[in-house]
């Protein structure tokens, strides 16, 4: 018997022994996740390759998607920079966050996703472009970008003394969020990172390494590149944004002052207060790219036209704007390597947006502030190992305004009631029937103003887009996104859309009263513009 009942031990023993072996091979991480938020600015998905490999291609932030869910229906409640970016940590609606502009201060008793990130045990920093205030909450540290920041030698406010920091602005950022990651993160608490970038933002302005590369390549032209905007409304023709008659030569082009100005060109000014600032180094390396181009320029001009003067400009906005991504693409990646060699990818959650879209020669334009897709419409990638299904393409309706209470979610932390939007959680686990969202809204403000785009709110479903247009005029426009994705003909007074006008208008009400937002709030903010000498 006891030699029975010692085999008998020895087996229940060996069973256990492997069972526990077993277990010990499963993921046993219980950590809360690190998340890792990758902002740009102004960066279309147009000019993202994991979207459309028609004009550059971007390996490293296509990792995020190869790895995770690319989203193809995200958008922003209001296309301006300051304004998003509120939105984003706010988690509510620009009318209700008081940010309806880049002039409006922000209300800081706001309460803002870092900050209950912070409150909840996680360490928080933030580097790279804010655009507005110098001392964000819930930041345990920062180095943000003074105001619009300079992609060369940029100053910073820190919460440690402010400086300046020689070098290209976009590797700087990095430089400096590397830096944070190996030498004082605390690697007993999850992280929530913001990473930055001021590009591609105007007045695109390349690294050097990526002179010679991207001013000797031509792309292929937009179908509405020379648009006429027959059949639309009022804005779309007033608006002061097209690259033939509102892109400068000197400020956006690189054209010197000097050769504008003997060329008899208005538009021409600005550029010396840019590149005053490059090192007598960095301003050689310049100008042995951009004089050339100049003088090139300069011989051509008298016999170009406004369609030539189209291309032309065209192509130097893409060459600039384009190198500009590259150097954020070549920074991503070195991120990714980071948390990739330092065992910290598999618990990370990783997003790369932008504050908004942005137009790449679509309707003639540049810039943003419409709620037509190039504008309206943002790049949005998430991976998440263990959670997110590789290579997942995601076309559900979402919003920055869904990011701060997706990002507590992760956490762990209750929403406050005053956000606004919904957790991309479900959709980031496959869960799509818990999904309910067939429509987005979208409130712009900043007219009189900057490109003179007219204030405009309006509700996108996957199938069409009401706009309405206030303030000097009263005029709305539908687009039958299915049969018209690039948006060119207003079918809101076709008697064919007369029954989906109706209920468009009929849910755009019952959306604007979800979100507080109303005609009377809409007024105060008119008084308010009045009363700061913004508008007459």
């Amino acid at each position: 018997m006891r030699t029975k009942t010692t085999l008998l031990g020895l087996f229940i023993a060996g069973i256990l022994l492997v069972s526990c072996s077993e277990k010990s091979k499963k993921p046993t991480n219980t950590k809360k996740p690190n998340i890792v938020f990758i902002m740009s600015d102004d960066h279309a998905y147009q000019a993202i390759s994991a979207y459309s490999d028609k004009l550059i291609k971007t390996p490293n932030i296509d990792r995020i998607a190869n790895e995770g869910m690319l989203f193809t229906n995200a958008s922003v409640t209001n296309s301006i920079c300051a304004p998003s970016r509120a939105v984003i940590l706010t988690g509510k609606h620009s009318h209700l966050n008081g940010k309806i502009d880049n002039r409006m201060p922000f209300d800081t008793t706001n309460v803002t996703f870092p900050q209950l990130l912070q409150k909840a045990g996680y360490q928080t920093a933030m580097f790279g472009k804010l655009h507005f205030g110098n001392n964000p909450k819930g930041v345990d540290e920062f180095k943000i970008l003074r105001g619009q920041g300079t992609y060369y030698n940029p100053f910073f406010y820190t919460n440690t003394g402010d400086t300046t920091i020689t070098g290209y602005t976009t590797d700087i950022i990095t430089d400096l969020t590397l830096d944070w990651m190996e030498k004082r993160r605390d690697t007993a608490k999850p992280f929530m990172l913001m990473y930055l970038h001021k590009a591609p933002h105007r007045t695109w302005m390349p690294a050097p390494r990526h002179f010679k590369e991207f001013t000797k390549k031509s792309y292929p032209l937009p179908e509405t590149l020379f648009d006429e905007y027959d059949n639309r409304g009022t804005a779309a023709k007033t608006a002061e944004m097209g690259i033939l008659k509102h892109m400068q030569l000197s400020y956006d082009l690189k054209i010197p002052d000097s050769i504008a100005a003997l060329l008899e060109i208005k538009n021409w000014n600005q550029i010396g207060n840019r590149i005053g600032r490059l090192t007598p180094e960095q301003r050689a390396v310049w100008d042995s790219i951009y004089d050339p181009i100049a003088e090139d320029f300069a011989k051509r001009f008298p016999s170009m036209n406004d369609s030539t003067l189209t291309v032309w400009k065209y192509q130097r906005y893409m060459q600039d704007y384009l190198a500009s991504i590259a150097a954020v693409d070549e920074n991503v990646g070195r991120l990714l390597d980071y948390l990739e060699d330092h065992n910290l990818a598999d618990n990370t959650m990783v997003v790369y947006t932008s504050d908004q879209g942005f137009y790449l020669g679509e309707h003639g334009w540049f810039d943003k502030r419409f709620m037509y897709n190039e504008s309206f419409k943002t790049p949005l990638l998430i991976k998440w190992p263990n959670v997110i299904t590789p290579h997942t393409t995601e076309d559900e309706m979402v919003q920055n305004l869904d990011f701060a209470q997706t990002f507590l979610e992760v956490a762990g932390i209750v929403s406050p009631d005053d956000m606004q939007g919904e957790s991309l959680v479900p959709l980031l686990k496959g869960e799509k029937e818990k999904w309910d969202r067939d429509a987005v809204y979208y409130h712009y403000y900043e007219y009189p103003g900057e490109h003179a785009v007219k204030r405009h709110y309006g509700i996108a479903t996957k199938g069409y887009k009401l706009i309405h247009f206030y303030y000097d005029v009263d005029e709305w426009e539908l687009y039958d996104l299915q049969n018209d994705p690039q948006e060119i003909n207003n079918v809101y007074n076709d008697p064919a859309y007369a029954e989906t006008v109706a209920t468009l208008k009929d849910k755009l009400e019952r959306l604007r009263e979800q979100y507080k937002d109303s005609d009377d709030l809409s007024n105060s903010y008119i008084r308010l513009y009045k009363e700061n000498g913004w508008i007459e």
